[in-house]
Formats: C-alpha cells, structure tokens, sequence
C-alpha cells in the first residue's frame, strides 16, 4: 500500500509517517520510481507506536521496543524482551521527576499570581 492508504487506515498524517520513517520506526520499501509500499503489518506498527507515545516514551526509545510489545484487543502490551522493563523503568522515573518539577514551578507560579493579585487590589 502507499502512504496515502496507510494514512487513510491508521489516521496518522503522511508527514508523521514520514517522520516515522526517519526514525527508523517504518521501513517501506522504496520503488524504483520513489515511492514508498508499506506493508499491511505497517498498520499495526503505526498502532503500536502511537500506543508508546501516548505513554510518554519517545521514539529514540520506542525503536528500541516497538518488536517487544503486541496487541490484547485495543491495547498494545509489552511482551518478554530483554531491556524492556528497564527501558519502562527509565522513562517512567524521567516523566516523574518532570511532574516533580512542573508541581515545583506551579507552586512557585501560584505564589507569583497571588501576589500580584494582593498588590492588583492594594489602594494606591
């Protein structure tokens, strides 16, 4: 199929397919002409890989793991691989520590407005 059909399957667009391609997360074959032909297992590949980003990994991590998970009906779970749940561990304590920092620059952002708010409502 052309990426205009696996497009049209999966949803995603031809410029993040491409994308997919860059990252070594797709590999069409290339025609003599230039075009790319995706196979039908591309479409569960594009599945899987949306699946991963939603859980936060990036893709420099999920080419490392997108042949070690499969699908349970509409999810996409990990299977027996090697590294696979020290590469989960890894991302999952990465996405931790970004909601401690953000938590921290909320706190600090509330204590912001709050004083702004104070001196808004000050008589001059």
């Amino acid at each position: 199929m052309r990426i205009g059909d696996l497009a049209d399957r999966t949803g995603v667009s031809r410029r993040l397919l491409r994308y997919y391609e860059e990252q070594g997360l797709l590999r069409p074959v290339r025609q003599p002409n230039g075009y790319r032909t995706y196979a039908e297992s591309d479409v569960t590949a594009v599945r899987h890989i949306r699946g991963l980003l939603v859980a936060g990994l990036p893709t420099t991590v999920i080419a490392e793991v997108l042949d070690c998970v499969h699908d349970d009906g509409p999810r996409v779970v990990p299977s027996g691989c090697p590294g696979m749940v020290a590469h989960l561990q890894r991302e999952n304590a990465r996405i931790i520590e970004s909601i401690t920092r953000l938590q921290a620059t909320q706190k600090a952002l509330g204590s912001l407005l709050a004083a702004a708010e104070t001196a808004a409502l000050a008589p001059r």
